[in-house]
């Protein structure tokens, strides 16, 4: 086995949003919302989610760290180009959601492609907005959607 390096670094975005910035009041309802924006985007599909908290208290030695109440990542793929099999080694896309005490944490690592960049930060910071879901997202039903 060989090692590469396709990009130098991978910097996070993070967002984090007080209750009162939001309509959105739990994990389950972000979780829908980003998993809403995914299913309407023509390019994205919806992978899984993982619910990274239980998991983390599941290991015997698993520890979470203070004043997370709930903590789950959302997988998924915009496909738009595969240009070589190295390229997969960097997908799926995962947006992080954490509920903290004050709020919500939303991270995600930066994609190679711009596109997928803007699809996710201006997904992440229309939380802030009054509604609670987008004029722009229509839920489009796909297939193979797998909760973990």
């Amino acid at each position: 086995m060989k090692q590469t390096v396709l990009r130098e670094s991978f910097p996070v975005y993070v967002l984090e949003i007080d209750r009162e910035e939001t309509p959105f009041e739990s994990v389950d309802a972000v979780c829908g919302y980003f998993r809403d924006c995914i299913e309407a985007h023509p390019s994205a599909v919806f992978i899984a989610e993982l619910d990274h908290l239980r998991h983390t208290r599941s290991l015997p030695d698993g520890r979470v760290g203070e004043g997370i109440r709930a903590a789950r990542n959302l997988v998924f793929c915009f496909g738009i180009t595969l240009p070589n099999p190295q390229a997969l080694a960097m997908r799926p896309r995962s947006i992080g959601i954490a509920e903290t005490d004050d709020g919500f944490v939303i991270t995600f690592i930066e994609s190679p492609m711009p596109v997928a960049n803007a699809a996710m930060e201006d997904w992440a910071l229309r939380l802030r907005r009054t509604e609670t879901t987008p004029a722009s997202v229509r839920r489009q039903a796909k297939p193979d959607q797998t909760t973990l």
